[in-house]
C-alpha cells in the first residue's frame, strides 16, 4: 500500500514518460519493486518527480538492476566533473550526482535487490569519490590562486582527509553525516603565490572550501553534512594540523574516548605514502603493546554518559544509541580491539562485522554470541536505513505516528507494527544481554565483602583488624597485619593517580577474599602482595586484575603453590597476561605450536628493531616456561615430560635468536664465505 502522495508523484512521472516516449518496464518483478520503493521513500518519489530524466536514465542504463563494479562510482563521478571549472559548478554537479546515486542505492535497498553489505559499501564509495574529486579540484584551484605549499626542502605538500566513524569503516548509512579530520605532513611556506602564507593557512582555507563544497545547503541540496568536531581540541582547535602536531596531541593530550573514535579512522583522500606515514604514527595511540583492560572502564563510562543523555532527552527508542542498539554492538567489538589489538594485529580492523567474526575465530567470544550479535547488527542497520530512506533525514528514532510505524514495518517485510516490534525487541534484548555480560560493573556487592573489606579500611582499629585476620584463617595475624601496612606504605610512596587509587580500592577487597579462602592465607598474602608491589603503579595491570576475575583466581592459586611463580611474576609482570585463559595456561605447547606462536610475535616487528625483537623473545620464553610450571604444579602434565617441554622452548628460542643475530650482523658487516650453507640452517 503505497503512500497516496507518493503515488501522485509516480503518476506525474508516468505522464512525463508518455510525453517523452520513455518506455517503462512492465514486468511484475519491476512493478513490485517500484511499489515497495515508493512506499518506503518519499525522497525517491520526489526526486523522480522533480527530475524525471534522472530516473529514465537509470532505467535505460540498467543501473537499477545490477550492482556496480568496483570503482564504478569513482569513474562515473570523474566523467561527470570533466567540464567543471569553478566552485558553483562543482557544487551543483556533486549534488546532482549524489541525488542520482542515492536514488539508485535506496531503490536497490528497499526493493531487496541489494543486500546490506552492498548498500553500505556503495554509500561509502559515493562519499569517498565526492571527497576525493572535490579535494583534487579545490587543491588545483587553490594552488593557482595562492601558490604551492612546500616543506623545508621545497617539496610540494598535499592535504590528507581522515574519515572517522562509519565512513572510516566503510559502513556508511543512508543519511549519515561524515566525520572528517584534516592533516598535512609538515610545516613550511607557500611558494609562487601573490603573498606570503604558511602551510597551515593554505590548508585551513582548503579545508574550509572542501567543507563548503560538500556540506553547504544550496538549491540543489547538499552532498554530505560534514562534522569536523572529532579533530584535536574539537571546535576550539585548528581545522588542519601537521603530522607532528597531531602526534603530540594524541600521545599527550587526547582523551580516552578519542582512542575509541580512532579505531575506525581511515585516510580517504591524500597521497598514499603520506597516508601510510600518518596511520603508522597514530596506531600506537590506539593500540597499546600491553593488554589494556582499562578500555572496559573507559567504554563503560562513555556508554553511561550516552545513556544519561538519552534518558534526559527521552530517546530510549533510538536504535543507534539506545539499549541493545547499534552502538552497543560496536562497543563490544571495539572493547576487545582496544584491549588486545596491540598484541594481536589481526584485530586491527575497521568493519565491526569482521572484528566480531575474528573474535569468534580466536575464541575471545563464543561463536553463538557472535552469530547473535552479527545478526542483530545487520537487522538494526537495515532498520536504520529504512528509517532514513523515507525523507533522507539523519534520524535513528523509531516513528511514533501509526501510519509511519506501519510503513516501516512493511519495508522490513512485516505484516504489521506488532510483528516488527517483536523481531526488533528480540534482537535488542540479545545485544543488551551480551553487552551487560561484558560491560557489567566489576565492583562487587559491598555487603558480600563487608567482613573482608575491613582489612583494607584504614579507619578500623588495629586490634579489630587483627581479630578479623585470625577469624579469616591467618595463623600469624600480626605478620599479616604488618604486611598489609607495609604494602599500604608502598602505595603511599608511589603516589598513585586518582584512577589507579580507585582501581586498587576495587581490587583489594576481592583479592583479600580470595586469599582468605585459599589453603595457605599467610603464604598467599605475602607472595601476592609482592606481585602487587611490582605493578601497583601501572594502572593497566590493576585494570586487568579488576576486570578479569580468572586472572585474580589464578594469581592467588598459583602463588599459594609456588613461591617461584610469584617471584617470576613480580619480576616480569607481563606474565599476568598468561593467566587470562586457563585452557591455554595449563596446556603447554609442543615445538610446532611454539614456532607458530613465536613467528606471530616476531613477524610484525621491523627487522631493524632489534630491541623489540629481543623483548618479544623474552616474552615468548617466559610465558611458555610459566605455562609449563603451571601445568606441572597442578598435575596437568606428568613430571617426566616437564623437561621435554622446557627443552623445546629453549631450542625454538635459540634457533630464532641465532637467525636474528645472523641477520643483524650480516646487515652491518656483510656475509662471510659459505653464506648459503650457513643461512640454510635458518
Amino acid at each position: 500500500m503505497t503512500a497516496p502522495a507518493n503515488e501522485r508523484h509516480w503518476k506525474q512521472w508516468l505522464e512525463w514518460a508518455a510525453h517523452n516516449a520513455v518506455i517503462m518496464p512492465s514486468d511484475p518483478y519491476f512493478t513490485a519493486a517500484r511499489a515497495k520503493v515508493w512506499d518506503g521513500s518519499e525522497y525517491v518519489a520526489l526526486s523522480a518527480a522533480r527530475d524525471p530524466a534522472m530516473l529514465a536514465e537509470l532505467l535505460a542504463g540498467g543501473d537499477l538492476d545490477r550492482p556496480y563494479a568496483s570503482g564504478e562510482i569513482d569513474r562515473r563521478l570523474a566523467g561527470a566533473l570533466v567540464e567543471v571549472t569553478d566552485e558553483p559548478g562543482l557544487q551543483a554537479r556533486l549534488r546532482g550526482f549524489r541525488r542520482r546515486e542515492m536514488v539508485r542505492i535506496i531503490w536497490r535497498d528497499l526493493s531487496g535487490w541489494a543486500d546490506l553489505d552492498e548498500t553500505l559499501e556503495d554509500l561509502t564509495a559515493l562519499a569517498d569519490a565526492c571527497i576525493q574529486h572535490a579535494l583534487s579540484r579545490l587543491t588545483d584551484w587553490s594552488r593557482r590562486e595562492l601558490g604551492t605549499p612546500t616543506n623545508e626542502n621545497g617539496e610540494p605538500q598535499s592535504m590528507l582527509v581522515i574519515g572517522m566513524g562509519k565512513l572510516g569503516a566503510r559502513e556508511l548509512n543512508l543519511s549519515s553525516d561524515i566525520d572528517l579530520i584534516f592533516a598535512y605532513p609538515s610545516p613550511g611556506e607557500v611558494r609562487g603565490g601573490p603573498r606570503p602564507l604558511a602551510n597551515e593557512q593554505f590548508f585551513t582555507r582548503l579545508g574550509q572550501r572542501l567543507v563548503q563544497a560538500l556540506g553547504n545547503q544550496t538549491v540543489d541540496g547538499f552532498v554530505f553534512r560534514v562534522d569536523a568536531r572529532l579533530r584535536p581540541f574539537g571546535d576550539a582547535g585548528p581545522l588542519v594540523m601537521s603530522f607532528d602536531a597531531m602526534e603530540a596531541y594524541y600521545h599527550a593530550q587526547a582523551r580516552e574516548w578519542e582512542r575509541y573514535a580512532m579505531i575506525k579512522a581511515r585516510v580517504v583522500a591524500g597521497p598514499p605514502d603520506a597516508a601510510d606515514e600518518l596511520m603508522a604514527m597514530l596506531r600506537p595511540f590506539v593500540y597499546r603493546r600491553y593488554l589494556d583492560y582499562g578500555a572496559l572502564e573507559s567504554l563503560r563510562a562513555l556508554k553511561a554518559m550516552i545513556d544519561r543523555e538519552l534518558r534526559r532527552k527521552g530517546l530510549a527508542d533510538n536504535i543507534k544509541l539506545g539499549p541493545g542498539g547499534i552502538r552497543e554492538v560496536e562497543f563490544i567489538g571495539q572493547a576487545f580491539q582496544l584491549i588486545r589489538g596491540g598484541r594481536d594485529p589481526d584485530l586491527q580492523q575497521r568493519p565491526i562485522q569482521s572484528v566480531l567474526r575474528e573474535l569468534a575465530r580466536k575464541g575471545h567470544l563464543p561463536s553463538e554470541a557472535v552469530d547473535e550479535l552479527v545478526n542483530a547488527y545487520r537487522y538494526l542497520r537495515r532498520v536504520e536505513n529504512r528509517i532514513q530512506a523515507w525523507q533522507d533525514r539523519q534520524t535513528h528514532l523509531l516513528p511514533e505516528r501509526p501510519e509511519d510505524q506501519v510503513r516501516l514495518a512493511r519495508t522490513m517485510d512485516c505484516a504489521d507494527w506488532d510483528t516488527f516490534s517483536v523481531q526488533l525487541d528480540r534482537h535488542r534484548a540479545r545485544v543488551q544481554a551480551h553487552f551487560d555480560g561484558i560491560f557489567g560493573d566489576p565492583e562487587p556487592e559491598r555487603d558480600a565483602l563487608a567482613p573482608i573489606a575491613s582489612l583494607w579500611d584504614q579507619r578500623r582499629d588495629p586490634d579489630e583488624m587483627r581479630a578479623a585476620l585470625e577469624s579469616a584463617g591467618f595463623s600469624d595475624a600480626d605478620g599479616a597485619l604488618t604486611r598489609l601496612e607495609q604494602f599500604r606504605d608502598t602505595v603511599a610512596r608511589k603516589g598513585l593517580s586518582t584512577r589507579a587509587g580507585e582501581r586498587l580500592g576495587q581490587l583489594m577487597p576481592r583479592l583479600l577474599t580470595l586469599i582468605t579462602a585459599s589453603e595457605a592465607p599467610d603464604s598467599a598474602l605475602q607472595r601476592v602482595l609482592r606481585v602487587l608491589e611490582a605493578v601497583v603503579g601501572r594502572t593497566a595491570y590493576l585494570d586487568l586484575l579488576v576486570e578479569q576475575e580468572e586472572v585474580l583466581n589464578q594469581l592467588v592459586g598459583l602463588s599459594v603453590k609456588s613461591p617461584w611463580f610469584a617471584a617470576q611474576t613480580a619480576r616480569h609482570p607481563l606474565l599476568l597476561d598468561e593467566l587470562i585463559d586457563s585452557r591455554r595456561l595449563y596446556a603447554p605447547q609442543r615445538r610446532q605450536d611454539l614456532e607458530a606462536e613465536l613467528a606471530a610475535l616476531l613477524d610484525p616487528v621491523p627487522q631493524d628493531d632489534l630491541e623489540q625483537q629481543m623483548e618479544r623473545l623474552r616474552q615468548f620464553a617466559q610465558g611458555n616456561i610459566l605455562r609449563v610450571a603451571a601445568a606441572d604444579l597442578t598435575g596437568a602434565i606428568r613430571l617426566m615430560v616437564v623437561s621435554d617441554y622446557l627443552t623445546e622452548i629453549a631450542e625454538v628460542s635459540t634457533a630464532r635468536t641465532l637467525a636474528i643475530a645472523w641477520r643483524d650482523l650480516a646487515s652491518r658487516h656483510g656475509v662471510p664465505p659459505g653464506r648459503d650453507s650457513i643461512n640454510s640452517a635458518f
